[in-house]
């Protein structure tokens, strides 16, 4: 056994070391294929040179089943950090993990960073196998029979089954809540949609323009409120910063005063006195609370409409829901689509992050009916290894997901969603100015009761006049 140790020491932690250093310095942009490959390639040649040792060895049998036992090790190992972690690579507890990987610390220091939490499983096995295979390679072209205890080989490949099945249980019962990442592109990962066609500094913008001069202009960018918001009303402020505020785009602060930070970032802003104005919809019962608490009187004048939409894929066949179906779908109380008329297929419901504009609107519609966890993903953020947040919308052919009408059709290209009716009614312009369309929301300029700021006011009375009003309908949403 003792003789056995050294060959172990030098296969199993001298070498995969090695090669989890070369990885470092071999960085693609596919850190997952630069780091397996090595680690194949390396595996094999190992398992070579490791074989013409086997078949000189006095102690074939134990020196075989010693070269085998690292597989098992593995998955064992790996299966056990799956039950207690739940399957998320993103716990500290992976750092308990890599010590007793000592060999791809490298490799693992590394995936720790880029959230390729796979490689946990994937490093060291990718070596292991290939250097088992290299060795069985290797007996082969020499035709020499590998010699090993038949009861000790049997006893490894079934631990190495079960353990490998128990982690892929964990695995799969993750992913019918957790989805692979599908982090936002735009906006430093803050927005899920490009923005750069309502920028004011971008001179191709579409931004609508006033035929006649407007009656409200701000000359000193000093006097300028400083705007923030939702992602959907964005192209609202920024419409209503181009036509009011003087010279906007060459100013060298002007990301300072027409700023985008999201729904739940932007109320933040807007209390701590960073913001003067927020744009969005009516903020949800937490939001309302964090603002009592800081002793902060909101201020919120309606200055639009907006439909609150819910969507499918346009090769589903449910054309319309009821209320109450909408919210048995997210309570978890209807899972088939076939319960409403579409396909047997289950009903993947995603939802938004709490707090957000349109995850509020959602609370309200399903009043005192408990909402069920939403999916998440595990989303790899740089240094900071992997975190969990609630899913981004995916299309898939059995998905459902709910925005508001603009974002959902102007902002976002359309054509692969299609819009539900809701009770038999349609989200049309001419449903949601009547109030025919039963989920119709506000569109909100938000302030503080306390910011004396002497520009806001007559800004505020702005945007519910007349041109203001025509800014908001050009814009995509129903005037007031």
């Amino acid at each position: 056994m003792r003789k056995n140790m050294l060959p172990m020491f030098l296969y199993f932690g001298v070498v995969p070391l090695g090669i989890s250093l070369i990885t470092l310095v071999m960085a693609t942009n596919n850190f997952l294929i630069a780091t397996i490959l090595p680690l194949i390639i390396g595996g094999l040649i190992a398992g070579g040179i490791a074989s013409r040792a086997l078949i000189k060895s006095d102690d074939k049998k134990g020196l075989t089943i010693m070269f085998f036992l690292p597989l098992a090790y593995t998955a064992v190992a790996w299966a056990i950090f799956m039950l207690v972690s739940g399957g998320f690579y993103g716990a500290d507890l992976w750092l308990v993990y890599s010590i007793l990987h000592i060999a791809m610390a490298p490799i693992f220091f590394i995936t720790m960073l880029m959230g390729e939490g796979s490689l946990f499983l994937w490093a060291p096995l990718a070596y292991e196998l290939a250097f088992v295979f290299g060795i069985f390679l290797v007996h082969l072209i020499k035709k020499v029979r590998p010699t090993m205890n038949t009861k000790q080989a049997v006893a490894l490949l079934t631990i190495f089954i079960l353990a490998m099945g128990t982690g892929s249980a964990v695995q799969w019962q993750r992913s019918k809540t957790v989805l692979p990442s599908y982090g936002f592109e735009y906006g430093g990962g803050y927005s899920s949609t490009d923005l750069s066609p309502y920028e004011v500094t971008n001179p191709d913008n579409i931004l609508p323009k006033l035929a006649e001069l407007s009656t409200f202009t701000i000359k000193n960018s000093s006097e300028m409120p400083i705007l923030d918001g939702a992602e959907a009303a964005y192209p609202v402020y920024s419409a209503f910063a181009n036509t009011v505020y003087e010279n906007i785009s060459k100013l060298d602060n002007v990301w300072d005063i027409v700023s985008f930070s999201n729904t739940i970032y932007s109320y933040e802003r807007l209390l701590s006195g960073e913001v003067d104005i927020y744009f969005g919809a009516e903020p949800s019962k937490e939001q309302h609370e964090m603002a009592k608490r800081q002793g902060k009187e909101l201020v919120m004048t309606p200055i639009g409409k907006e439909a609150f939409v819910f969507f499918v894929n346009p090769e589903n066949k449910v054309d319309n829901l009821d209320v109450s179906e909408i919210q048995s779908i997210y309570s978890g109380k209807i899972k088939n689509w076939s319960e409403l008329g579409g396909k047997n297929e289950r009903i993947i419901a995603f939802q938004r992050p709490k707090n957000s504009g349109s995850q509020t609107l959602l609370e309200k519609i399903m009043g005192d009916t408990p909402i069920m966890e939403p999916l998440k993903e595990d989303v790899p953020e740089g240094m900071g290894g992997i975190i969990e947040q609630v899913a981004d919308y995916r299309n898939y052919d059995n998905s459902i997901g709910f925005s508001f009408r603009f974002f959902a059709t102007g902002m976002r290209d359309n054509s692969k969603i299609k819009l539900l009716a809701i009770n038999g009614v349609e989200p049309t312009p001419e449903n949601i100015a009547s109030g025919k369309y039963p989920f119709t929301a506000n569109l909100y300029a938000i302030t503080l009761k306390n910011n004396t700021k002497p520009s806001i006011s007559p800004f505020l009375e702005w945007m519910k006049g007349p041109q203001g009003q025509e800014i908001i309908e050009r814009i995509g949403y129903i005037k007031n």
